[in-house]
């Protein structure tokens, strides 16, 4: 059988590998996408989407709770953990149908199998079916990443989950151990936490989501705190005993080692990309860290050949790989997009308070060089937060002193994770201090928050 040809093929359907195929059909490319398990990958069907479900369910519950504090009234709050999880799913593969018909909309062949490359130009799909032979002049590897691994602490979905398990938990948790508290971790922690879980999160660095800004982290952690977690800093889990409903984990730190039982256990201590299998060593690809090493525009060296998304590197979000995805399409297509800077792509995390930020922490700006000038606010401040009832939250503005470039911000609270944007638009026009000054936030919004913090920067907050 003659081989298929398109102009672009792209391996997988996550964020990237869908916006790509799009965006080249679009172009008026011929595209293939190759799939070999659910449109819409990890992020629709295991990740971004189906926690923010979940997530969303628990501070539905929360809210409940706080039913008199609205001056409401509400009995025998409870939670069904299985329609719970069944609304998550539902939501999931809602979004993933959705891609199968934007697909379609737009001409793009799909095919659903395992895929290798033999050689340059050329990706063989394992199918039900037997072996199909396509060929392209662009091939665009967006597989993603799957949980790490680490000896000792591997999942059996029994007593120790990954992400996917507690996605779908066979039962609610009753004692609780989440290592790693980056964004995965903290979201599950606070999940299972809200619902009623004895949760404790344990971290290897000197503190909980140690990407985002110091002061942000330790604000975050008071309130994990107040709402029952325990946090465990600069602690290793050397490894895990398994018994009968029950494991006993090794806890390290400077003091030394102890044991604590629990039920449950997530393992969230990062990521691996999924370069197995591809035939990419033979092809000439250089890997790093299981992490195929790209240029600034997510080209792999091997001509014609490009990866995205969490296979590509760091950040692994999902904004990020469609991003990447775009800007690839359009360099196939022919045009001179301008390359992803990492700086303007902000993080998200969705726990109880939501944590989110763009750009330099301001430790970061001050090792890079920089005279800053820093703002703050807290939401205590703010009309909106305490009509909300949410007043527990703070933005952190970092400005470069000599030009009034925003450098970096920094949120935790409520809604932060939209707030955001405002920030990064700013970055992306290249305003400064002046810009954001002038510009007039609407009464009573959240938003009047991260005004205030730029106020504050430059010694001119009107309300705290």
């Amino acid at each position: 059988m003659a081989a298929k040809t398109f102009d672009m093929i792209v391996i997988g359907s996550g964020p990237g590998g869908y916006v790509a195929a799009i965006r080249g059909a679009q172009l008026g490319l011929n595209v293939a996408v190759v799939e070999r398990e659910h449109l819409g990958g990890i992020c629709l069907n295991w990740g971004c989407i189906p926690t923010k479900a979940l997530l969303r369910s628990a501070e539905v519950f929360h809210l409940m709770h706080r039913a008199k504090d609205f001056g409401l009234k509400a009995g025998d709050i409870g939670f069904d953990l299985d329609a719970v999880i069944a609304r998550s799913r539902g939501v999931a593969k809602q979004l993933s149908g959705g891609i199968g018909h934007l697909f379609k909309k737009n001409k793009i062949t799909v095919i659903m199998g395992e895929a290798s490359l033999p050689k340059k130009g050329v990706v063989a799909v394992k199918t039900d079916k037997g072996t199909e032979e396509l060929t392209a002049k662009s091939i665009v590897l967006a597989t993603g990443a799957r949980a790490r691994t680490l000896p000792g602490l591997e999942a059996d979905g029994d007593l120790v989950w990954t992400y996917k398990h507690a996605l779908q938990p066979k039962r609610m948790p009753k004692k609780l151990l989440v290592i790693g508290s980056g964004a995965i971790g903290i979201e599950f922690a606070s999940f299972f936490n809200t619902l009623g879980a004895d949760t404790t999160v344990v971290e290897v660095m000197d503190r909980v989501l140690p990407v985002e800004d110091a002061e942000i982290s330790t604000f975050a952690k008071k309130q994990f705190v107040k709402q029952g977690m325990k946090i465990l800093e600069k602690t290793t889990v050397k490894k895990l005993d398994r018994g009968n409903g029950k494991v006993t984990a090794h806890l390290e730190d400077v003091k030394g080692t102890t044991t604590q039982d629990f039920d449950t256990v997530i393992s969230a201590v990062g990521i691996v990309g999924n370069v197995e299998n591809l035939g990419l060593e033979a092809l000439g690809v250089k890997i790093d860290r299981t992490h195929v090493v790209v240029d600034e525009y997510c080209r792999t060296g091997v001509e014609g050949l490009y990866a995205i998304g969490d296979i590509a590197g760091a950040p692994w979000l999902a904004h990020k790989a469609s991003h990447e995805g775009v800007m690839v399409a359009e360099l196939i297509a022919g045009g001179h997009p301008h390359p992803i800077k990492p700086g303007a792509i902000a993080g998200c995390t969705y726990c109880s308070p939501q944590v989110a930020s763009v750009g330099m922490t301001e430790e970061k700006a001050k090792a890079a060089g920089y005279e800053i000038k820093v703002g703050r606010f807290p939401f205590i401040g703010n009309g909106k937060a305490i009509a909300l009832g949410e007043p527990e939250g703070l933005i952190k503005t970092v400005f470069d002193a000599k030009t009034g470039e925003l450098l970096g911000a920094h949120m935790v609270g409520a809604e932060v994770t939209e707030l955001i944007q405002g920030y990064i638009i700013g970055r992306t026009l290249e305003t400064t201090e002046a810009e954001l000054i002038e510009t007039v936030f609407p009464h009573p919004t959240l938003s009047e928050a991260m005004h205030e913090s730029v106020l504050d920067a430059y010694g001119r907050a009107i309300h705290f």
